[in-house]
C-alpha cells in the first residue's frame, strides 16, 4: 500500500523533465542513517548488522542478490518492521514510533494494494481525506500525463497501469523522501521515462531523496548517484557510482609471447578472447596502465565497466561466481 506524505508549500509545476541525470549542485549530507541494524525472522537472520548512509537529494540504488535483504530493510526505513537491535534515523531522528517522520517518507512497494472495489477517484479522494498535504493541482497533472480512466475499477488494470496509478498519488503528496522497491517492474519503456523523468524532476526542483530497490542493474547505472550493494543481510560495498566506477577497470592486452606475471595487481578475474587477454583489476587507473605498459604489450585497452560487471565481480568472491555448468 502507498503511504505517505509530507506538507510542502505549493503545488509547483509537475511535467515530465528532460531525460538524463539531474545536474544540480548540492550540499553533501546524509539524510539516511542506518547502523548496526540487525532483524531475524524464525532464527533466520534477515538482516545483520546493517550500515548504510543516504546523502540529501540523491538517487540512491539499492541492489543485491535476491534473499540479499534489501525488501526487508527497505520496510525498515518505511516503519513496516521494526528492528531487532540497531537504528535508523532520518534528519537525525529516530524513525521508531515517529509517526512525523514517516508523513514525509512515501513508500511505493513491490506488491502494491488497493481497496478492492476502488477507481482512481475513489482513491484519490481518500488520500485527500487522510493527508492534507494532497495537492489535487499536482493529481490533475499527473492524469494528463498518465491517461488512466479515473472511473474504472484499480483491480482491472493491468500491472503497468496500477504503478501509475500509484505514482499519481505518491507524487501529488508532495513528500521529500521516496523509498522505491522494483518501482519500475512491469512497466513498458516509454512509462519508464515517464517516471523518472518526474522523479528526476523531484530531486533537482526540490532536492528530495530517493531510495530504489531494483534488479535491472542497466536501468540504475543511468539513473543513481549512489549503490549500496547487499549480501546475506549485510551492506558490503556502499559508494558514489563515480568512485565505484573509478576504482575497478577492464584491461584488454595481447602478447607477442607468453603473458607476463601481473600477480602483484589486485587481478580480480582473468580471461582469454582468442590472442587477447582481458584483465579486471582494482586499484589506480595510472598505476594499473603504467604496470601494464611495463610489460610491453603488442595493444592495450582500458575499458569502462558497467554496474553490472561491477557488481558481478565484487560478489565474485562471495559465492556469486560465475562457474561452468555441466548437464
Amino acid at each position: 500500500m502507498i503511504c505517505v506524505s509530507f506538507y510542502h508549500p505549493g503545488p509547483g509545476a509537475l511535467t515530465p523533465a528532460e531525460p538524463g541525470k539531474t545536474g544540480f549542485i548540492k550540499e553533501e549530507c546524509d539524510l539516511i542513517t542506518v547502523s548496526d541494524l540487525y532483524k531475524s525472522f524464525d532464527g533466520f537472520p534477515a538482516l545483520d548488522g546493517v550500515d548504510l548512509t543516504v546523502p540529501t537529494g540523491s538517487i540512491y540504488g539499492l541492489v543485491g542478490p535476491n534473499g540479499s535483504g534489501k525488501t526487508t530493510l527497505i520496510k525498515h526505513l518505511t516503519g513496516v518492521f521494526m528492528a531487532d537491535q540497531g537504528h535508523i534515523e532520518i534528519d537525525e531522528q529516530d524513525v521508531r514510533d515517529n509517526a512525523a517522520l514517516r508523513h514525509r517518507v512515501a513508500y511505493i512497494p513491490d506488491d502494491l494494494y488497493f481497496f478492492p472495489q476502488a477507481n482512481i477517484k475513489d482513491m484519490m479522494k481518500f488520500y485527500q481525506r487522510m493527508y492534507p498535504s494532497f495537492s489535487p493541482e499536482r493529481f490533475d497533472r499527473l492524469r494528463e500525463v498518465f491517461d488512466l480512466d479515473e472511473k474504472k475499477a484499480i483491480r482491472r488494470f493491468s500491472r503497468g497501469m496500477k504503478k501509475h496509478v500509484a505514482f499519481m498519488l505518491t507524487l501529488s503528496f508532495v513528500p521529500d523522501i521516496y523509498i522505491l522497491d522494483e518501482p519500475m517492474d512491469g512497466l513498458d519503456p516509454v512509462a519508464r521515462r515517464k517516471v523518472w523523468n518526474l522523479l528526476f524532476q523531484e530531486v533537482a526542483e526540490r532536492q528530495c531523496t530517493v531510495v530504489v530497490s531494483s534488479h535491472n542493474l542497466r536501468e540504475l547505472e543511468d539513473v543513481c548517484d549512489h549503490v549500496g550493494i547487499m549480501h546475506q543481510g549485510k551492506v558490503v560495498l556502499e559508494r558514489s557510482l563515480d568512485e565505484l566506477q573509478s576504482n575497478i577497470f577492464k584491461f584488454q592486452t595481447a602478447y607477442r609471447h607468453e603473458a607476463p606475471d601481473l600477480s602483484h595487481l589486485n587481478i580480480l578475474a582473468v580471461s582469454h578472447i582468442g590472442s587477447v587477454l582481458q584483465f579486471i583489476i582494482r586499484g589506480d587507473k595510472e598505476h594499473i596502465l603504467g604496470e601494464v605498459q611495463a610489460t610491453n604489450p603488442l595493444m592495450i585497452d582500458v575499458l569502462p565497466l558497467s554496474l553490472e560487471e561491477i557488481f558481478i565481480h565484487e560478489l565474485g568472491g562471495m559465492d556469486y561466481a560465475i562457474k561452468d555448468i555441466i548437464l
